[in-house]
């Protein structure tokens, strides 16, 4: 879908050669490029090097069907640095954020269903239906995960502190500790600006399950249950997970157009990220390059980086390379054998980037109905807004899917996220149809009784 405006490996290949660039960037994922604006923006000449024929990485849109354009990795924004859309001018260079009201919406099979939202009295009408207790306390959690967002702000914001490389100066040793010094004692105030109460439960929240936490707060199932999903999110975890706490308070700090989380679709998809911040990045003067694979790094006997070989032989010269694939990808594939200190590749191999998530992308004629939901309205109603949350009305339930995958075997009633983007954008599905996406959980990377591989045990 974005091809067009970039460079492809046959017609950029003299262009790459005939230059030591000041550095190299592997992957146009929205992170690779994002690294790209930012080097680019400040004088430095960089080349992406992007081994799909599109930009995007995880932040893609792609035509999978005719009419029907699919985000089909991420298909929400929130977690993207109110600083970086700032700076890097996002807006101008055609990023639009749609928000989602009411935000989520819980079907249930009694017959409730449950309605949340930025609006302060809808989400206490709704929640009243099942507890006034419950409907009291919400704005409260809300305001204190607000508040420990505040405090997690300049961490996001900062880059973190790195350990000095052996072989560095007196000085530079020093100045290093000075940097971590500083640091960490802005943190530490931050913190202690929270009050005593406040920041036992900042650090429970972030050591304990986010069962404990909810219960904490709420007596209703189905509320505890719809918050409990963001702890839980792509990955292995189950609500009685001890960490999984941060994970709830993580898909709080994000925001759309300063208002605090609030998670919004992206018009024309989420290649639409990708697309402004690589055209941020090329009105710098990067250059991105698709169809360029990146095969290995060249190191230099002296242990230092010299560029890339790209998978058809030409050799990209400079003398910084940054990696925006995974840490197992870039280390122990693209770096030379018995280049890096063997305890470092041996951590790296025992990295876990399993999941136990699928993403199914649907084209429908029409929306889905709810039994539950007498709600009267001729196309899309408020129950069609947000996230959709299917087999959610317990936390219980939530981790009697997950220990089906921790015990090998798909969820025999799986945790579905449910999301409509096409209802607020009206640039990705043909006129009256609707762009479905479907983030459920939980599917075992590795089964216990085949494997994805097999087509035969896909469908069976």
């Amino acid at each position: 879908m974005w091809r067009r405006s970039f460079s492809t490996a046959t017609h950029a290949s003299t262009a790459l050669k005939e230059k030591k660039w000041d550095a190299l960037v592997i992957g146009a994922g929205h992170n690779g490029l994002t690294a790209a604006a930012y080097l680019a923006g400040s004088g430095l000449s960089v080349a992406v090097l992007e081994r799909r024929h599109v930009i995007g990485g995880a932040a893609v849109t792609e035509e999978l069907i005719p009419g029907f354009k699919f985000s089909r990795c991420s298909y929400l924004q929130s977690l993207l640095r109110p600083s970086l859309i700032k700076e890097l001018e996002l807006g101008r260079h055609g990023l639009k954020l749609l928000k989602r009201s009411p935000s989520s919406f819980t079907p249930c099979l009694d017959g409730s269903y449950l309605l949340l939202g930025s609006d302060r009295e809808l989400n206490h009408s709704e929640i009243s239906k099942f507890s006034v207790n419950d409907a009291n306390a919400y704005h409260r959690y809300e305001k204190q995960l607000e508040s420990f967002c505040k405090l997690m702000d300049p961490l996001l914001d900062s880059p973190p502190p790195e350990t000095a490389q052996n072989g560095t100066s007196f000085n530079d040793r020093l100045k290093d500790k000075l940097r971590k010094s500083a640091f960490w004692a802005s943190f530490m105030r931050q913190a202690l600006s929270l009050g005593q109460k406040d920041l036992l439960d900042f650090m429970d929240l972030l050591l304990s399950p986010a069962s404990k936490v909810l219960n904490k707060w709420f007596e209703t199932d189905v509320l505890k249950a719809t918050l409990a999903t963001d702890a839980v999110i792509g990955s292995t975890a189950s609500v009685h997970t001890p960490g999984s706490g941060y994970v709830l308070l993580h898909h709080v700090m994000g925001e759309t157009d300063g208002e605090r989380g609030i998670w919004s679709y992206v018009e024309g998809g989420m290649g639409s990220v990708s697309s402004a911040i690589a055209n941020a990045a090329r009105e710098s003067g990067a250059h991105i390059v698709t169809s360029a694979e990146v095969s290995q790094l060249m190191i230099k006997d002296s242990g230092t980086v010299n560029g890339v070989l790209l998978a058809d032989g030409t050799e990209v010269l400079s003398p910084i390379v940054l990696s925006n694939a995974t840490p197992y990808k870039t280390f122990l594939e693209l770096v030379p054998n018995n280049t890096l200190p063997d305890d470092f590749t041996r951590a790296l191999k025992y990295s876990d980037y399993s999941s136990a998530t699928t993403k199914i992308n649907l084209a429908v004629d029409k929306l889905p109905q709810f039994q539950c939901c007498k709600l009267n309205h001729p196309d899309a109603g408020p129950q069609h807004m947000g996230t959709i949350h299917i087999g959610s009305e317990s936390m219980e339930e939530i981790d009697l899917a997950c220990q089906d995958a921790v015990n090998g075997v798909p969820s025999r009633r799986p945790v579905i996220e449910m999301s409509i983007p096409s209802v607020l954008d009206k640039t990705i599905s043909p006129p009256g149809k609707h762009v479905i996406n479907l983030f459920v959980q939980y599917t075992p990377y590795k089964p216990s009784d085949g494997s994805w591989g097999d087509s035969a045990y896909r469908v069976s």
